[in-house]
C-alpha cells in the first residue's frame, strides 16, 4: 500500500491510496465515518429557579426553547479531542463515574436579553479546551431569562450517535486514466469544453491532459469527440480520498485514527481466526 498526499489542511484532506481493493478502500471510508472516537456533549444539567447577578438584578432559569432542545443543540457542537489523551467513559479506571482521563465538563452562564452561541461554553479545564467555532448559535433570551448551565463532554464513536460523526463529505473514487490518440485527435477542442473539471486543456495546437487527478469518469470528453480519439478507465488499486472534519480533529489526527482502528479490527480478526485453526 502506498499513500500520497495531496493535501492535508486543519479541516480538510485529501489523498491517493494504492496497492488495496475497492472493500479496502470502503472499509477505509466507513472508519472515518463511524470509528473514529471523538468527544461530545452527552449530559447536561439545567440549573432551576431564580438567578441573581452581583447587581441584584432576578432572572428567571428559562428560555424560549425545551431544555431537550437546548441539549440537542450542545450535543452536536464539536469538542475539541485530543484522541490519544481521552478513553471511553465505560473503559475508564473511574467506572463511568467521570474523570478528567474520560470527561470534559462546561459551565454556560447567561443572562438575556442576549443571543447564546457556543463560544460561551466555558471548560472546567485549560482553555485549549475552549470550542474552535464559537458562533454556532444556541438560543435567543429574552429579558429576564437567563441559563445556567453544566454539561460533560465523553468520548464516543457515529456508530451510537451522529453527533461522534468527525468526518463529513467522506468519499473517495477509482484513479483516472485518461489517453488521447493524438494520430486521430482533430484539436477541435469541443472536449476541452465540455469537461465540468478542467482536465483538458489546448495547448500548442494539441489537446493534453492538463489536471489528471480532477477527473471525475464522467466521459463528457469521450461523448463530445467525433474522431474517438479519447478514452478513459478508473484503476481499481488506485484511489483518491477525500473528506472534511467538523473541526472538532485536524484531518492529520482523523486520518491516523482511523488506520488505527483499521489496523485493530485485523489483528483482532486474524487473531480469533487463528484460535479456530487451532482449536
Amino acid at each position: 500500500m502506498d499513500l500520497k498526499i495531496i493535501d492535508l489542511a486543519e479541516n480538510h484532506a485529501k489523498f491517493v491510496i494504492s496497492g488495496i481493493r475497492p472493500d479496502m478502500a470502503n472499509a477505509l471510508r466507513r472508519a472515518l465515518m463511524t470509528e473514529v472516537p471523538k468527544m461530545a456533549i452527552e449530559t447536561v444539567e439545567f440549573h432551576l429557579g431564580p438567578i441573581r447577578d452581583e447587581d441584584g438584578k432576578e432572572c428567571e432559569s428559562v428560555s424560549p426553547l425545551f431544555d431537550e432542545i437546548i441539549s440537542h443543540r450542545l450535543g452536536l457542537i464539536p469538542i475539541p479531542t485530543d484522541p490519544d489523551l481521552y478513553v471511553f467513559k465505560d473503559k475508564c479506571t473511574c467506572e463511568g463515574e467521570g474523570c478528567p482521563n474520560c470527561t470534559i465538563m462546561y459551565s454556560l452562564n447567561k443572562k438575556g436579553p442576549c443571543d447564546v452561541y457556543s463560544g460561551d461554553l466555558e471548560p472546567l479545564g485549560g482553555q485549549e479546551l475552549r470550542v474552535k467555532d464559537e458562533l454556532i448559535p444556541i438560543v435567543k433570551l429574552g429579558p429576564k431569562q437567563a441559563l445556567l448551565i453544566y454539561a460533560s463532554a465523553e468520548l464516543g464513536t457515529a456508530k451510537r450517535h451522529a453527533k461522534w460523526q468527525v468526518t463529513s463529505g467522506c468519499g473517495y473514487r477509482y484513479y483516472p486514466t485518461v489517453n488521447i490518440d493524438a494520430g486521430k485527435c482533430d484539436a477541435s477542442a469541443d472536449c476541452v469544453k465540455v469537461c465540468p473539471r478542467g482536465v483538458l486543456e489546448k495547448k500548442d495546437g494539441k489537446v493534453v491532459v492538463a489536471n489528471l487527478e480532477a477527473c471525475i469518469l464522467c466521459g463528457a470528453c469521450v461523448d463530445a469527440c467525433i474522431k474517438n480519439a479519447i478514452s478513459i478507465h478508473g484503476d481499481d488499486s488506485k484511489f483518491i480520498f477525500e473528506f472534511e472534519t467538523d473541526g472538532s480533529m485536524s484531518s492529520r489526527d482523523t486520518l491516523r485514527k482511523a488506520f488505527e482502528v483499521l489496523e485493530k479490527k485485523f489483528d483482532d480478526f486474524r487473531e480469533d481466526v487463528g484460535s479456530l485453526i487451532e482449536g
